[in-house]
């Protein structure tokens, strides 16, 4: 069993529909589609819903007093202590959106910290941006084969490296560790990608980096991960835990 003083909870938000979502966006900043927002946005109302459910329970089974609890329960949104979030439009606008609720709900300027990182956008995917697969494969279907099976032998052209792509993406979740340890923060919401998340997802079920695009990140949908302080990652629902890794992850 991995034990450890002090676990941090992550919840990474990906993006809903988008008016390119039939193509690899990747670092093309397009907008959220009103379904788009409505995925997102039903998503953390069900997290939301759920917290306060677990909330009220923890108070039932304590014998607290509820009213210690008022502004917990009545302000569920902040089971969140904290915000990142991709600086592209399809996760900014939600993420600022969301800080803005926070803020109306009670009244003040800023409760819900938000910190915008570019470790944290999709991966670029070169000559293939705001493309549709569809159409890569009937240009470059042998390409595009390799770079489904093997990404990280084989890359898109003027496209960033998949080891690239990682080393980013785990330097922004050392530093969102980093800063939370600091802040006291235990909970935090992230906005971003399917790259992203997919990434996190291998390294959390100790899986090659290979096999990224075979992982699960559906659109407006929260996949929550806890960090150790020995730079380890675990998915929450899974006993295993994976390391995050800083050197090359092997194929």
């Amino acid at each position: 069993m991995h034990k450890s003083a002090i676990k941090l909870r992550i919840d990474l938000l990906r993006h809903g529909e988008t008016t390119l979502s039939h193509t690899l966006r990747g670092s093309t900043d397009d907008d959220l589609t009103e379904k788009g927002w409505l995925q997102m946005q039903q998503t953390i109302n069900q997290a939301v819903h759920v917290y306060t459910h677990q909330t009220n329970q923890k108070i039932d089974h304590q014998s607290r007093n509820v009213g210690q609890f008022q502004n917990m329960v009545s302000n569920p949104l902040v089971q969140w202590d904290v915000i990142f979030s991709s600086p592209l439009k399809r996760c900014r606008l939600f993420a600022e959106n969301f800080v803005e609720k926070v803020a109306a709900q009670f009244e003040v300027q800023s409760q819900l910290p938000l910190f915008l990182d570019q470790n944290l956008k999709e991966m670029h995917f070169g000559d293939w941006e705001g493309i549709s697969t569809q159409t890569i494969y009937e240009n470059e279907p042998e390409l595009l084969a390799n770079f489904w099976q093997e990404p990280t032998k084989y890359t898109p052209p003027n496209a960033e490296t998949m080891q690239i792509f990682h080393d980013r993406v785990l330097k922004a979740i050392h530093n969102i560790q980093q800063q939370m340890l600091e802040n006291k923060w235990q909970h935090a919401l992230i906005v971003t990608h399917g790259g992203v998340i997919k990434l996190l997802k291998c390294l959390a079920m100790n899986q090659p980096l290979d096999d990224i695009l075979k992982m699960s990140a559906e659109l407006g949908q929260l996949n929550s991960f806890e960090l150790d302080e020995d730079s380890s990652i675990r998915l929450v629902g899974k006993g295993c835990w994976g390391k995050l890794n800083s050197g090359e992850n092997k194929a």
